[in-house]
């Protein structure tokens, strides 16, 4: 019943935003009359209109006037009808609309029905009376959208079908919703997720930038991001090393040869880059000179072939089982200019990676220990583990040629992940078709504090690389039999890993995560030989700390370091000098200073780091 009432909520809302692009369309018609119609699309949370306004583009400025004139044509009372049409009608009803008749054309070669959507008003004279090209649905009365409850939010490029060979139109966007309340709340979460940006912040932390001179979408690490990284990083050593697993490292460029054995060359190809000639230097190349062997190599975009070549190095028993490796492999991946977007897109990211090779009897015991590892990461970074959506993708039963693997092997893999997603009590739901080609897969989506989903972890099984790379192990009756091959990472990438962790603490990291874990604040220059026996004795105890040897007053090196998102501020004046004892303020404006010995200051701060605090 829930999941009907749901799924009508969401036709309602979905009515209504189509409407809103419809009337957006004639708004925008009504003041610019020249203008060419793209599409009007639904998106989350709203939707989008794409216009070609040739010279003349509006600016964010002018969408309040928009929405103002969208009200008053909501006020009207409009009728909403759909009529199917036959494509010479379409022709003639657009024929003023190359981008309409274009998409009229693929209808008509594909045979699909051609609808449109009129709006019609008791004036003839109305711009309000106006026919688009649209599948719909759409509301049967304007009277049904809350005049309150939509905006329009920002103007932006878009390539005409999202082809940058195309010409770029320029894309309104909006918001909608049922009522104001829920306009304002979404706006309200709109605004603080503004404030978490983790470029935003990324910047103002001097964590780390993108520079065009280096390359787009391959982001330099500043000292404290730099730091930050290692933080999670040795975190994410360790835990492994204590749960079995193994270390391994692949180089960052393969031949040609293992991309074509792996199927990469093909199936992947949209996602890699082209093949380097690395038969010859790139001053022979410059004077024209050709190699004399060619050798074409590619940079890598996964490590999983790498991994299976180390397992082909040597034979193995059914007693070697099961291999666990892990690896923080960079991978490069192609992504167009207009998808790169801080470290959450981008070209080059580092993934922790880890493959296990196991015997069908072990199968379900590593998916078992792989779950409660995921859900041990999430929990250690301050996730809320009861939240986690997780998404069973499945394969299309109707369509069993397009992937790898054998009818037993895709029946085993999909019914023990759905077996475990039940026990483990996960919140999960099937997927059917979403599978890749290679095998089923678990994917994992936690939420962070605004209660926005992120794609995390992945546990994926993998048919394809035993079969082409003809991995085996002599089994307890010494035949050779081919082994389950598990892909996981954890973070899934440790660029957007930590892209959500800024935006999920907007900065202000856990003590044990922060990259500067305390700032000592020296009044003056009379306490700095004070300031710096603190300095080293925090120093020692392996505790991050900054030292203040600015001129600033002591009320701008509090908010310096306030803004620093620092988790303790250390204040020190002639008292705490002569007795030998520290004054130490948070981060929290709330908090009361205390005035605390060094000794008991450092237990507490590595009592906080121990327990991830």
């Amino acid at each position: 019943m829930e999941n009907n009432i749901n799924t009508s909520i969401e036709l309602s809302i979905n009515k209504i935003r189509h409407s809103l692009a419809h009337l957006l369309a004639i708004a925008i018609k009504a003041k610019y009359p020249e203008i060419k119609l793209g599409i009007g699309q639904i998106i989350e949370n709203g939707f989008y209109y794409d216009f070609d306004f040739g010279q003349t583009v509006p600016a964010e400025n002018e969408l309040l006037e928009l929405e103002k004139a969208i009200r008053a044509l909501v006020s009207q009372n409009i009728d909403f009808r759909r009529e199917e049409i036959s494509a010479d009608q379409a022709r003639e009803i657009f024929a003023n609309e190359p981008y309409k008749l274009e998409l009229i054309e693929v209808l008509d070669k594909t045979g699909e029905k051609i609808s449109i959507y009129k709006s019609d008003t008791s004036s003839p004279e109305s711009q309000a009376n106006f026919a688009d090209l649209c599948a719909g649905p759409h509301v049967a009365n304007s009277s049904e959208i809350a005049r309150d409850a939509f905006r329009l939010t920002r103007v932006a490029g878009a390539y005409w079908q999202g082809d940058e060979k195309n010409k770029m139109l320029t894309r309104i966007y909006g918001v909608a919703f049922a009522n104001k309340g829920e306009l304002d709340t979404y706006l309200d979460q709109q605004a603080e997720a503004e404030k978490r940006d983790h470029r935003k912040l990324g910047k103002e932390l001097d964590l780390f930038h993108i520079d065009e001179k280096v390359g787009l979408g391959l982001p330099l690490w500043h000292p404290k991001g730099a730091i930050l990284w290692r933080v999670i990083e040795d975190f994410w050593y360790a835990k492994h090393l204590e749960n079995g697993y193994d270390l391994v490292r692949s180089p960052h460029i393969g031949s040609k040869i293992l991309w074509e054995t792996s199927g990469h060359w093909g199936f992947y190809n949209k996602s890699m880059y082209p093949p380097m000639e690395v038969g010859q230097t790139l001053e022979e190349r410059q004077l024209g000179q050709k190699a004399e062997k060619s050798e074409e190599y590619l940079i890598k975009p996964m490590n999983c072939p790498f991994h299976v070549q180390i397992y082909k190095n040597n034979p193995h028993s059914y007693r070697d089982l099961p291999l666990r490796w892990a690896e923080c492999g960079t991978v490069y991946r192609f992504e167009k200019r207009g998808e790169l977007s801080g470290l959450t897109r981008v070209r080059g990211f580092t993934q922790d990676d880890a493959h296990i090779i196991c015997r069908q009897d072990q199968v379900e015991q590593e998916l078992k220990q792989v779950v409660d590892f995921i859900l041990f990461i999430y929990e250690a970074f301050g996730f809320d583990i009861n939240s986690v959506k997780v998404f069973l993708s499945l394969r299309d039963p109707q369509n069993k040629d397009k992937y790898a693997g054998t009818d037993e092997g895709w029946e085993f893999t999909e019914n023990v992940l759905r077996k475990i997603a039940q026990e483990k009590k996960l919140d999960f739901q099937e997927e059917l078709g979403e599978a890749a080609f290679y095998g089923p897969k678990l994917d994992f989506k936690i939420k962070d504090c605004l209660g926005r989903l992120w794609q995390c972890s992945t546990l994926q099984f993998d048919f394809n690389l035993p079969e082409r790379f003809e991995m085996t192990f002599t089994n307890s009756e010494g035949q050779e039999e081919r082994p389950y091959m598990l892909h996981r990472a954890l973070f899934g990438s440790f660029e957007r890993f930590i892209g959500l962790l800024i935006e999920h603490y907007a900065g202000a990291f856990p003590t044990w995560l922060a990259p500067v874990q305390v700032k000592i604040l020296p009044i003056s220059e009379k306490q700095m030989a004070y300031a710096q026996e603190v300095f080293a004795s925090l120093k020692e105890n392996g505790i991050r700390t900054e030292l203040d040897e600015s001129n600033e007053t002591l009320g701008k090196k509090i908010r310096n370091a306030k803004m620093q998102k620092i988790p303790y501020l250390v204040v020190l004046g002639d008292k705490e000098m002569e007795e030998k004892m520290i004054t130490v303020e948070t981060r929290n404006s709330d908090d009361k200073s205390e005035k605390v010995s060094l000794p008991n200051f450092i237990t507490k701060i590595l009592a906080e780091i121990k327990n991830r605090n």
